[in-house]
């Protein structure tokens, strides 16, 4: 457990080889304070004659003592070169997070360029110049490369971070680099070609102000333009925090009070908000007891091939991707995919929890046709908890829909295979490639997309979005949303996106984009980061999946927390800090706001799923109370309570 790393901070003289050629800043102010004192000595002692040379040759030899005294850095005459273009300098950390941790100088002075070209791995960027296109065929794509250590394709997997005060920025590719620049000048060009790049990589065109209009809509001022971004709501949101509750939130700790051995192979995590919570694994369904410290394991399994479950033991049945409560809890909906490897189903089935049997098994049917859907959601986000629901959502690539499990006649069906009726809902036209949805606890819904839009739906119509904010380029995976609406989270491999939908209208009222068109007033994201260092901890291979705000059901109360999942990794931010605009975070930054005060909770093995649990659980001793985080890996559940105020 922990924050990101303290040595990624700051470089500082004692993190570098002090063998340096080179000098630095710091020899620099030393050599001008000499130069000072003797140029002081020579005019003091020059003799009015000017014939005479002795006292000027002896204040010059004690000029030339004091210099070597300094033992400065600097290169011999006959060594120094001209100006070096793009100059930089380039380190490297190692030790990971050990306590040997540490930066060291790799080039003590070398410099960068940007090549585009349609290699698949940049290998020949040796050949060509700053700003140069290889003119090779296919599709191409710029690279950074640093002297000959780094060769990287420009992307969000480099998990570039900024530090304008240090004139520097770190980056992953096969390691953890820095880059530290010599004038701000220098450091700001940098940053401001790196965005470009990115900007033409993601979309294929050149990154100019009429390109990016054109890619995220006139509306979306914060998308192409973070700086001109009006960010008053963000600061309307939330008061910040004063400095007692900031030293609070950095000295909370996370405390492990429960572990308990799965079953083994745990797919999926269902938290519930009264008695029982869920663990779908390769066996069955697990049972836990819902307590205030967490979740304890009843002894309680119901296995798919027991009763007269349909889930069968046989090699073409597959373990269920999605559990959806129902019905007060009482009734669980399993939807398994019907390829392996796809996430898409062509029904769900139901499983009584009191009797632990599945009743029926329903079929996702419209005018007689049979489809497929690739997630289904409660109704809204307290629906669970009614006991008379008996309707659900369900989203395809392409479909947006309400399902019911009542027959038109209003009667309850127990055929062998009923078919569920299509309520309301609309299939658009090819292109939408729907991922993931969420809804508010008014009903309204969010549905993220594999071009990384976001579009709001009103609780009233499902056929028109009321606003669909651009994408940055990452696919949305997951998406979920505030109680309230005004907060969204989307997912990508690579960051959290956090969307405030607050504007105001012609009237002046303040309202969300689920409720009405945003204009051209809409706060600009922000984005939610690893650190270089912790995403190479994380692994390369590894992604973000399941971002979460903490469960709340009632109107008035607030989340708090937002986790999310990364190999090894639960990662937690503070909602309050991500929405306050003075945030050190944000200091010195271009573009977008990233945030990367987080807490990290490390396991043996890569995490399944992490869910705060519904603040019914919060611990009422603590002063500012979060109910505890549920912590699924494959072989293992945890709960663990976050002490302290807030992080």
């Amino acid at each position: 457990m922990g924050t990101s790393q303290s040595r990624e901070d700051r470089i500082t003289e004692s993190d570098t080889d002090s063998d340096s050629d080179y000098y630095d800043e710091e020899d620099e102010d030393q050599y001008d304070d000499a130069k000072k004192q003797g140029s002081s000595s020579v005019s003091g002692s020059r003799p009015s004659d000017s014939s005479s040379s002795g006292p000027s040759d002896s204040s010059s030899l004690d000029i030339e003592e004091k210099l070597k005294a300094l033992k400065l850095k600097y290169p011999s005459s006959s060594s120094v070169t001209p100006k070096m273009k793009n100059a930089v300098k380039l380190y490297r950390h190692i030790g990971g997070n050990t306590p040997k941790a540490k930066w060291i100088i790799t080039d003590k002075m070398t410099s960068y360029k940007f090549v585009k070209t349609s290699s698949a791995d940049g290998e020949d960027i040796g050949d060509y110049d700053d700003c140069e296109e290889s003119g090779e065929g296919g599709e191409s794509f710029w690279f950074l490369g640093v002297g000959s250590k780094v060769k990287a394709r420009v992307s969000t997997d480099m998990q570039l971070k900024m530090f304008g005060d240090q004139r520097r920025v770190d980056f992953v590719s096969n390691g953890v680099w820095a880059l530290k620049f010599l004038t701000d000048e220098d450091y700001r060009k940098f940053v401001t070609r790196f965005q470009d790049y990115l900007f033409e990589n993601v979309y294929k065109i050149r990154a100019s102000e009429e390109n990016r209009i054109k890619v995220y809509g006139k509306d979306f001022i914060g998308w192409a333009n973070p700086e001109a971004a009006d960010d008053s709501m963000w600061e309307d949101a939330e008061a910040p925090p004063d400095e007692e509750e900031t030293q609070a939130k950095r000295n909370t700790d996370l405390t492990e009070e429960f572990e308990e051995v799965a079953n083994g192979g745990v797919q999926s995590l269902t938290l519930g908000a009264l008695d029982n919570s869920f663990l779908v694994n390769d066996y069955g369904v697990q049972v836990y007891r819902n307590m205030e410290r967490g979740i304890h394991g009843k002894g309680v399994c119901v296995r798919f091939d027991s009763g007269n479950s349909k889930f069968g033991s046989g090699s073409s049945q597959t373990t269920p991707n999605k559990a959806l409560l129902m019905r007060a809890e009482t009734n669980m909906m399993l939807m398994s995919p019907a390829k392996q490897g796809k996430p898409n189903s062509t029904g769900v089935k139901q499983l009584d929890i009191e009797s632990g049997k599945i009743v029926t098994e329903w079929k996702f049917e419209k005018d007689g046709t049979e489809i497929m859907m690739r997630d289904i959601t409660n109704d809204t986000k307290g629906s669970q908890l009614d006991p008379s629901e008996s309707t659900f959502l369900g989203l395809d690539d392409n479909r947006l829909c309400q399902w019911d499990m009542r027959d038109r006649r209003g009667i309850v069906q127990n055929i062998e295979s009923p078919i569920l009726e299509w309520t309301q809902g609309h299939q658009f036209s090819r292109g939408t490639n729907f991922q993931c949805f969420a809804t508010t606890g008014d009903g309204s819904i969010v549905v993220g997309s594999l071009d990384g839009k976001i579009r709001l739906y009103s609780k009233t119509s499902m056929r028109m979005a009321k606003t669909a904010f651009p994408g940055l380029g990452s696919p949305i995976t997951h998406v979920d949303v505030s109680y309230d609406g005004k907060w969204i989270l989307g997912t990508t491999d690579t960051y959290l996106v956090l969307i405030c939908t607050l504007f105001t209208d012609k009237d002046g009222r303040t309202k969300t984009g689920f409720s009405g068109r945003m204009g051209n007033k809409i706060p600009a994201p922000r984005l939610l980061k690893l650190t270089p260092l912790d995403s190479h901890l994380a692994g390369k291979d590894n992604k973000f999946h399941g971002g979460h705000f903490s469960w709340v059901t009632e109107s008035g109360k607030q989340e708090r927390h937002i986790v999310a999942t990364v190999g090894k990794f639960s990662v937690i931010w503070d909602l309050e800090r991500v929405k306050n605009s003075a945030h050190e975070c944000y200091r010195n930054q271009q573009g977008l706001k990233s945030c990367y005060c987080y807490k990290i909770l490390l396991k043996d093995e890569s995490i399944v799923e992490s869910r705060f649990m519904h603040d019914n659980f919060s611990f009422s001793g603590n002063k500012s109370p979060e109910a505890p985080l549920v912590v699924a890996t494959p072989l293992k559940v945890s709960s663990i309570s976050l002490s302290g105020k807030r992080l």
